[in-house]
């Protein structure tokens, strides 16, 4: 318990929607955590807003323990869409993706950060399908440009199941590449329970997103993502898995759904405090 209680928790800054930094630590300051898991593409895109975060939040006395990367293209419509246009998988955005990420790698070592978080989009669970020799290229491209700049890589979890992403990683032989496990991912896009899941993807998990979610009843379609505690992810089962990882591993609650995003993730926030 007393290892347990010794991890960051932070809130996802894209789960608060702020317009600007300022109005990004106002809203930190709301839900009583100290750490932020902070989105970098902002800081690319509009760095004239938001080139200064990294010292205004730490000048408020916040710690940034993760950066986190969006791809261009992404189409969460339908989970038919995602598949054809998520993460670094698709052709047509690969050459705009790589650029990006390597200004992301960039920015995070200036930020002093040793994480950053993205999807790499549908893994093919055959080594022998089309485009598998191809992902396991881009991704080692990727994992080179963010370690020459001295941070790791995480994958996040959901796309595919656990034992396919533990072959990929397997196979990728890059030791900076890891896991943000998302038991709520686990769950909306049906691939495997979240308590197994993160028992079997355990040696690959270097940050966690605290995020709950309910089943689909129809295959081929989203389940719905629900304020912590009130899905289908089995939190004293998965607290106790957590419980026997580094203690260094970030917890890192998002909330993607909802309009009371503060207080679902001081709800949050509490549900780690008694349990985790």
């Amino acid at each position: 318990m007393a290892a347990s209680r010794a991890r960051r928790i932070a809130a996802c800054s894209w789960s608060l929607h702020p317009a600007n930094p300022g109005e990004l630590v106002a809203r930190l300051r709301a839900t009583g955590l100290s750490c932020v898991q902070l989105a970098l593409n902002p800081l690319r895109e509009a760095p004239g807003t938001w080139g200064g975060a990294g010292e205004i939040l730490r000048a408020a006395g916040f710690t940034v323990v993760s950066g986190m990367v969006g791809t261009r293209g992404e189409d969460y419509s339908s989970l038919e869409a995602i598949r054809r246009t998520g993460g670094v998988v698709p052709d047509g955005t690969w050459e705009d993706n790589w650029r990006d990420l390597r200004a992301a790698a960039r920015l995070a070592s200036g930020l002093g950060l040793r994480l950053v978080t993205f999807h790499a989009g549908f893994l093919p669970g055959d080594p022998a399908s089309p485009g598998f020799e191809k992902l396991v290229e881009r991704i080692r491209l990727v994992a080179d440009a963010f370690a020459a700049a001295g941070v790791a890589i995480a994958l996040e979890t959901g796309q595919e199941t656990a034992a396919t992403l533990a072959d990929f990683l397997g196979r990728l032989d890059r030791p900076t590449v890891g896991v943000n496990f998302d038991p709520a991912n686990m769950i909306l896009y049906d691939k495997g329970d979240p308590v197994a899941s993160l028992r079997e993807l355990a040696p690959w998990v270097r940050q966690v997103h605290i995020k709950d979610a309910t089943r689909t009843r129809a295959a081929g379609t989203w389940g719905r993502e629900v304020p912590v505690g009130s899905g289908d992810v089995d939190w004293p089962a998965f607290f106790a898995v957590l419980r026997t990882l580094p203690p260094e591993i970030d917890l890192a609650i998002e909330r993607e759904a909802g309009e009371r995003r503060i207080e679902e993730i001081i709800q949050a926030r509490r549900l780690i405090e008694a349990g985790a």
